[in-house]
């Protein structure tokens, strides 16, 4: 089991899961073109993909996704709330209870539930019966549920997308900053640090921080948040860029 980002942050997202050679996108907030080119810088191509899952509707996260999905008679699977969102030109668009796991081919999925500003927004657990990846990205903050799906992960890819004094500083007007650090944002790093803080650990191979800010964070503020809350090296902190992706993690 392994996975790799196309690229992570307000200007696009995608993430790859792969299970024995079977691949998953997660989200395209990508142009067709741009996301031909990502894949392609990771061994992939558009006939490789099974399906692509949705978290939520935001342009960042699902700009690419239909276009791409029809092109390619990709299956879309999303939650009610999102799927009620897409334009449902053509693709096919299945629906799953963000309540309940599910399975897409050799992928056992278990949605989580986020608070976001979204229809129904989701992220996901994916295993293949022995390894467990989370995903945990676009979260206002952390609730009991998502701490305890993310129990004895193997893998986490993780928001932590501002620095809270950053965003207070930054040029961004208040209604801005009161949307981001809202309950309904994004996590900061201090939220990212305390959801490790909360969760087994014990297992996890990979950490990796994502959909960073631009403008409001900083990978040394970062990895000193979340090394800090693991008791591991800041090097050991992988980071998804929004500009080069993150490279093939293989969950052993």
């Amino acid at each position: 089991m392994r996975f790799a980002s196309l690229g992570s942050g307000s200007k696009g997202n995608a993430t790859l899961v792969e299970i024995d050679g079977r691949c998953l996108m997660v989200d395209c907030g990508f142009s067709m073109k741009e996301t031909k080119k990502r894949l392609e810088r990771l061994g992939k191509s558009f006939e490789v993909l099974d399906a692509i899952l949705v978290t939520h509707e935001h342009g960042d996260h699902i700009s690419g996704v239909e276009r791409i999905a029809r092109k390619y008679s990709l299956p879309i699977w999303a939650s009610h709330g999102t799927a009620s969102c897409l334009k449902n030109d053509g693709a096919e668009i299945n629906s799953f209870n963000s309540h309940a796991h599910f399975e897409v081919g050799a992928f056992q999925i278990t949605p989580i539930a986020v608070p976001h500003d979204a229809k129904e927004p989701t992220q996901f657990i994916f295993s293949d019966g022995n390894r467990r990846l989370g995903l945990l990205t676009d979260t206002g903050s952390i609730t009991p549920f998502i701490t305890e799906s993310l129990n004895g992960c193997d893998a986490l890819l993780l928001e932590s997308n501002h620095d809270e004094q950053l965003l207070q500083q930054s040029v961004y007007p208040q209604s801005l900053k009161q949307r981001v650090a809202g309950r309904l944002g994004h996590l900061s790093n201090r939220q990212a640090a305390g959801c490790l803080a909360a969760i087994d650990c014990s297992g996890l191979q990979h950490v990796v921080a994502a959909h960073l800010s631009d403008q409001n964070n900083d990978r040394d503020l970062v990895a000193s948040a979340l090394s800090t809350a693991l008791n591991c090296e800041h090097d050991w902190i992988g980071f998804a860029d929004q500009d080069d992706g993150l490279n093939w993690r293989t969950i052993s």
